[in-house]
């Protein structure tokens, strides 16, 4: 028999409450649900009856495929919110992107969630934060992380969308967004934790185009902001300057215009 592509289950905590949850994200993103045994563990399934699991149980929603499993937190995310809250203002992304109160950002690479954390904060509760990620698996994490944070009344809801982000900014009117921000999927990993490798395993791997650029501006009111590693010429083959930075630092970051 075929492995389904993606399933839902529960935890071992397979209580009531527990089933009722994961029956709803699976409706949710339409997605089967498989019961479990509260004896019965998932490595026999793993490459058999599933190629991946979304497993739902008290700490979230897990991601779990044979070579290991990947969760949500909010990580690094969460210092940096402490700093801004604290007054703070040296963070890098919002420094290039100058997001203010009330804008409105569109992350076309949601990833681990990260800047959409920071930038959900940046822009208050008047403020608006839509986020796309093509990857389902890693989409659905990230959606169901971000529901289960208590991100705080200072701080805007953070809208996810399951969507290819070029061919969504297609569809987007002209000047929608006052920032419009790309973190490809760096082509050299670094050194990271075991989860990492798992969602690098789901995640889009394809080099951001110009041609996405270029929607972006268009959908920008002010800047499209993108994201690059050190050492590496991601940025200048786009035609983007990094702006200034720390030697220390591992990532650059660079911006361009919006369209007139």
């Amino acid at each position: 028999m075929t492995p389904l592509p993606l399933a839902v289950t529960t935890s071992t905590k397979t209580d009531v409450a527990t089933v009722r949850e994961a029956r709803a994200v699976a409706a949710r993103w339409n997605l089967p649900f498989l019961s479990r045994r509260s004896s019965e563990g998932i490595a026999p399934w793993l490459g058999t009856k599933v190629e991946a699991l979304l497993v739902v149980g008290g700490d979230g929603v897990t991601l779990w495929e044979p070579q290991g499993s990947f969760g949500f937190h909010a990580g690094m995310a969460h210092l940096r919110r402490m700093r801004l809250r604290q007054g703070q203002r040296d963070d890098a992304f919002l420094k290039v992107a100058e997001i203010v109160p009330g804008d409105a950002v569109l992350d076309c690479t949601l990833g681990l969630a990260q800047d959409a954390l920071v930038a959900s904060l940046a822009v208050g509760p008047t403020g608006r934060v839509v986020c796309l990620e093509k990857s389902l698996p890693l989409c659905i994490v990230a959606a169901e992380g971000l529901q289960r944070y208590h991100r705080g009344a200072d701080s805007c809801a953070i809208e996810v969308l399951h969507a290819d982000a070029h061919a969504y900014l297609k569809t987007l009117p002209a000047k929608s967004f006052d920032v419009v921000f790309f973190d490809p999927m760096f082509a050299k990993p670094k050194k990271a934790q075991p989860a990492f490798d798992v969602l690098r395993r789901f995640a889009e791997h394809a080099p951001l185009t110009p041609e996405a650029v270029e929607e972006g501006r268009r959908v920008a009111r002010r800047w499209v902001v993108v994201k690059g590693a050190r050492h590496t010429d991601d940025l200048k083959k786009l035609g983007i300057e990094p702006a200034p930075t720390s030697r220390f630092r591992d990532v650059i970051w660079g911006r361009v215009l919006a369209e007139k």
